[in-house]
């Protein structure tokens, strides 16, 4: 097969993005007026065109690229290259991007005598809410006026609705005088022999009566605070070595995407976005679930989720947003969209996951670093959390969760699965709600379980071991009810009619990281999840290739998500399911190996890894960078490592099997409890692995993990 490289996601668009805002340009560096390019500032779009014109002419950039997550440059020439004596010039395009942005346009000049640069700035504002920008239809709708004040040099655009308070203004500085003329600044640059000069445009949103600064210039982080949380990321997430090059390509790309993507919420600022450009947002379920799986490259990530998710829980009923007392919130948008109430976005908590996920993580990140203080900050949440479950998490009293909308303008489907087509039966048809999908019930269940341990430590053990009893009695009810043994998977989700749905799919990968599967049936669940029909080559369908919905490029019906390559990943390390393992790492660490920079995109394609298909393609509207298929590559790593923290215990176990197109890992930087070490794993000859450690003292334990499979078992 013919190996592709440089594949990008959205090949004609470029993303720079800080905390709450993002810029998006041709690949040239340009806002040229066409959807979705534009400077968007809490999710609306206060610059949607500029005109940049140089002596009457549009400069074209030659060279664009960005810098650092949050900048950009390019570089456009002006004068004659070739022309003795030189007359060559060029305009450099820096870009800054935080709560508002900077454009700094500086010409240089190669040339023996002054040279003489008139600039001519045009700007346009829309207001148009991201979605709207990203599809092209316009939901909302005002008349943008203009306005010049000469005495603070400054152009206002003001978008005239009475329900939206939402204007931006723009000023130019520089080492010439400003004018405005004709909707337009002007500059009468004048460069010296060999020397430059420029100007800044600044454009700073003004929302509600807030202004929204420019950032300095400079390629070093500027002083927001979304900011500041990459430049703490950037310096504590852990380094990653190997001699195998997709594996190292994809690990850096993957820890710098997730340093440049916190949103710099005051709750928790490190927390991440979960994609670009559609997903600038709180979203607590993906927000802790990239921060879970990213916990071998460091813990801040996931402090700052939960405490986030801690901030933001629901405190009434109300239908219109799906929300009820204690539950968690789901996304959170700013747009004028959601702000005018045209959909529930503004405050959505319509998905029935982020509860258990609240109380796995928790648990997890105790387990990771010992935080017995941040844990109790967190206590009366994971209390509130339960409260919802037990209370609104399963209406008809069954002992399992299933979900329903209230919200005429919400999401259909409230699991992992939230597409409106994700939950077919096996003919291909909706199931309509109420659904009692599989994957809710395991997070439930590790849910329980981590709780259990959670509430024990923090001196509440009555609590623990009622928590955990209740959990090994949902496992008992789960396999009866879910599994299908002649197929030897189990059911997707049961129906409103309590039957199961026997359509085959990923969420068996999320049962096995919950450990909810029974050890007996362990080895062929994970044989099911990488039979030819499920496994792609690439990565684990989302839907079985033989399901008569099933779609290679739809969101959730065929598609193959990086994120639940790294939740499998680490249910077959779980159960010690290594050659199941070994093929879905090296799917996705190839897959990696074909995209810029190793970025993984938030959705493959399920088309099936052969000669005919030489790359595995996208679903059309993917993010890229993306938080969660980000941290799969962290959780994949850890997966082949078999590491568990016991932080409390200074104590970690680890279990690695390499394959042989790994023969090394070395982790620097690497943090449990209050603990950093070094880990070096290598394969040696005859297939031994040996482990070394370097650094704090921890004590570092081979040992299977409990649940491995030492032979395959029928249940």
């Amino acid at each position: 097969m013919v190996r592709v490289h440089n594949q990008r996601v959205r090949p004609d668009l470029l993303y720079v993005a800080s905390g709450w805002s993002t810029l998006v340009t041709d690949v040239r560096g340009r806002i040229g007026g066409t959807d979705p390019q534009g400077f968007f500032a809490r999710n609306t779009r206060v610059l949607s065109r500029e005109r940049i014109e140089v002596a009457g002419r549009s400069p074209v950039p030659f060279s664009t690229a960005n810098v650092r997550g949050h900048a950009q440059l390019s570089y456009a020439e002006l004068g004659d290259r070739e022309q003795l004596p030189s007359r060559a010039a060029y305009l450099l395009i820096e870009r800054f991007v935080g709560p508002g942005l900077r454009t700094r346009l500086t010409v240089v000049s190669y040339a023996a005598g002054p040279m003489r640069c008139p600039l001519r700035l045009g700007f346009e504002a829309d207001f148009a809410d991201t979605s709207e920008a990203e599809t092209g239809r316009r939901l909302q709708h005002g008349a943008v006026d203009a306005a010049w004040d000469p005495a603070a040099g400054e152009l206002r655009l003001t978008y005239r609705r009475d329900d939206l308070d939402r204007a931006v203004a723009v000023r130019v500085t520089g080492d010439a005088p400003v004018g405005y003329a004709g909707g337009a600044f002007t500059v009468d640059l004048t460069v010296p022999p060999g020397g430059s000069a420029r100007v800044d445009v600044l454009v700073e949103p003004v929302f509600d009566g807030q202004r929204l600064a420019a950032p300095d210039a400079g390629y070093d982080e500027p002083g927001d605070p979304a900011a500041r949380a990459r430049a703490r990321l950037a310096g504590e997430l852990t380094r990653l070595h190997s001699s195998n090059f997709d594996v190292t390509a994809a690990w850096r790309c993957a820890v710098a995407d997730l340093s440049v993507l916190p949103l710099g919420e005051p709750a928790g600022p490190t927390a991440p976005i979960a994609g670009l450009p559609i997903y600038q947002e709180i979203f607590g379920r993906d927000t802790m679930t990239s921060s879970w799986q990213a916990l071998l490259a460091g813990p801040t990530m996931l402090a700052d989720s939960l405490r986030l998710n801690a901030a933001h829980l629901g405190r009434r009923l109300d239908d219109w947003r799906d929300e009820e007392p204690g539950k968690p919130l789901h996304e959170a948008r700013q747009g004028p969209v959601s702000v005018l109430g045209l959909n529930p976005f503004d405050r959505y908590y319509g998905d029935w996951s982020t509860a258990p996920d609240f109380l796995v993580f928790l648990g997890q990140y105790l387990a990771w670093t010992g935080d017995l203080d941040t844990v109790r900050e967190l206590l009366p949440t994971a209390r509130r959390a339960l409260g919802w479950i037990e209370r609104y998490g399963d209406p008809d009293g069954d002992g399992f969760l299933e979900y329903h909308c209230r919200s005429r303008g919400g999401l259909k489907n409230q699991g992992w699965k939230d597409s409106d087509t994700a939950i077919v039966d096996e003919h291909g048809q909706v199931v309509p709600n109420p659904i009692a999908t599989s994957e809710l019930q395991a997070y439930w269940y590790a849910g329980l379980r981590h709780a259990a341990v959670v509430f024990t430590l923090t001196g509440h053990p009555a609590r623990g071991a009622a928590l955990l009893a209740r959990a090994r009695a949902l496992r008992r009810r789960f396999h009866q009810a879910y599994w299908l043994a002649e197929r030897g998977c189990y059911a997707m989700a049961l129906g409103p009619d309590k039957r199961p749905v026997r359509s085959t799919n990923s969420n068996d990968g999320h049962l096995l990281a919950t450990g909810i599967v029974p050890r007996r049936a362990a080895a062929r669940v994970a044989e099911r999840l990488l039979a030819p029909d499920m496994f792609s080559g690439w990565g684990v369908r989302t839907l079985s290739a033989d399901h008569p919905a099933y779609n290679p490029f739809s969101y959730h019906r065929g598609s193959v998500w990086p994120v639940e390559a790294g939740t499998i990943g680490l249910g077959l390390a779980r159960y010690g399911c290594w050659p199941q393992l070994h093929r879905l790492a090296e799917g996705m660490f190839s897959a990696a190996g074909l995209f810029t920079e190793h970025r993984l995109p938030e959705v493959l394609s399920g088309l099936p890894r052969d000669a005919d298909h030489p790359h595995p393609g996208v679903y059309p509207d993917s993010c890229s960078p993306q938080a969660w298929s980000a941290s799969a590559v962290v959780a994949l790593v850890q997966a082949l490592l078999a590491l568990r923290p016991a932080a409390p215990l200074r104590t970690v176990l680890i279990d690695p099997h390499l394959p042989d197109w790994l023969p090394d890992l070395r982790l620097e930087g690497l943090r449990v409890g209050r603990a950093t070490v070094d880990l070096t794993v290598r394969r040696r000859r005859g297939g031994r692995i040996s482990v070394t450690t370097r650094g704090d003292r921890l004590m570092v334990a081979r040992r299977a993990p409990r649940q491995a499979v030492s032979r395959p078992r029928q249940p």
